[in-house]
């Protein structure tokens, strides 16, 4: 099969905030070839990531995303690591490939597993798909007792875990901070797995990261993540080393293997979280994933977005028994839960797991993203490289 097409679909809330809730908007890509359609979806700013796709060259190695994917050969997992290996190439890191190429990656594989009837786990050799225990993933409150009533309604809907970040965690004082992590906790109760997400708040302050220590080892954090910049890999060891039992983790801003792999080996970290739509796709966190359990180090998905964000984050360590927490965006936007026709919910033992179904095991909705779509003119001198379309569903295609 040769690829026919890729087209973008930008979508947005009416609204968009200053809220760190990356699910007010979505970048969806559909691919098709030979008949065969995939979908994916990319985790970083729609309209720069369109544009990656579309630029005209700079030079040889910073050429357009279309220039390494449009007409090239899929038929097998290896095909798509051979167009990995081009865009890494011919774009390297002038441009934002890897981001853009993450929703198209994503889609391949969903398109090779409709086209072999397989879920893509399958794909990736897993023989089975275990069950994850999901964390309930929210921003903190405005007031401690705002997180108390958002942690405690997550426990009601049959959470386990419960992950609770930003909304001003480590803007204010260690004291204020103590104050939200007491409440988490006792909505939480006491057998509950406590997660907290720094937002890369403390840049590189070591100290005023460890001052937050004490709170999270008494509130039994499992781990604080992403207390740093996502490669200031010495200082997250430095904080390792200080941690008092509560694990670090981090590998969300990782957008190459070795990003994530340097912070294994040099940052300390008990847990790395890899976000498909970002580090280029399901097969980059799959050799991220492999390399993690080499080390003795847990895999943990990263989304915060859509359903089908969250499939194709579990497709990488789905046959992983032993690396059981996963991300569940449990506060998502309208346009977010639209997206696809039905989610991944918890069972009776309040797990998930990897569809079994073909290919990431969801369907697109696209009849309801009408009132969300964005219409997209991209021209140089004249010359149109990018419209939106202007048919019913107002197809954001690109010409092969």
């Amino acid at each position: 099969m040769k690829i026919d097409s890729v087209e973008f679909f930008y979508a947005a809330m009416p609204e968009v905030t200053l809220a760190a809730d990356g699910s007010q908007d979505a970048l969806l890509v559909r691919v098709t070839a030979g008949g065969y359609v995939g979908w994916g979806e990319c985790e970083a700013s729609p309209l720069v990531s369109i544009a990656a796709f579309v630029t005209p060259r700079s030079h040889g190695v910073c050429q357009p995303v279309a220039d390494s994917v449009l007409g090239e050969t899929l038929d097998s997992p290896a095909d798509i690591a051979r167009i990995a290996a081009l865009v890494e190439r011919n774009s390297m890191d002038l441009l934002q490939a890897a981001h853009t190429f993450s929703g198209i990656e994503i889609a391949m594989w969903d398109l090779l597993g409709h086209r072999f009837d397989e879920p893509v786990w399958k794909l990736l050799g897993y023989e089975r798909s275990a069950p994850k225990v999901p964390y309930a993933s929210m921003l903190f409150g405005a007031s401690p007792a705002e997180t108390l009533e958002h942690v405690k309604a997550a426990t009601i809907a049959g959470f386990r875990a419960v992950k609770v970040g930003w909304g001003g965690f480590g803007e204010s004082t260690p004291e204020r901070d103590a104050d939200h992590l007491v409440a988490a906790r006792e909505a939480l109760g006491d057998d509950g797995l406590l997660l907290v997400d720094a937002g890369q708040i403390f840049v590189t302050d070591l100290d005023a990261a460890a001052a937050r220590i004490p709170a999270l080892a008494a509130a039994r954090a499992t781990w604080l993540e992403e207390p740093f910049l996502p490669d200031a890999y010495r200082v997250h060891d430095q904080l390792a080393a200080r941690s008092q039992g509560v694990g670090i983790a981090g590998g969300e801003g990782a957008h190459t293997v070795h990003m994530a792999t340097n912070l294994i080996d040099y940052g300390g970290v008990s847990f790395v979280q890899i976000d498909t739509g970002r580090i280029g796709g399901i097969g980059h966190a799959k050799a991220v994933a492999d390399y993690a359990a080499a080390k003795g180090v847990t895999y943990v998905n990263h989304t915060f977005t859509t359903h089908l964000a969250l499939s194709a984050s579990l497709q990488p360590y789905a046959g992983l028994a032993d690396h059981r927490i996963c991300e569940y965006p449990v506060e998502p936007s309208a346009l977010a839960r639209d997206i696809t026709r039905s989610a991944l919910e918890l069972d009776s033992n309040g797990e998930i797991s990897a569809p079994d179904a073909p290919g990431l095991g969801l369907e697109v909705a696209l009849e309801r993203l009408g009132p969300y779509l964005r219409t997209v003119d991209i021209s140089v001198d004249g010359t149109t490289l990018y419209a939106s379309g202007n048919s019913a569903g107002r197809t954001a295609t690109v010409d092969a």
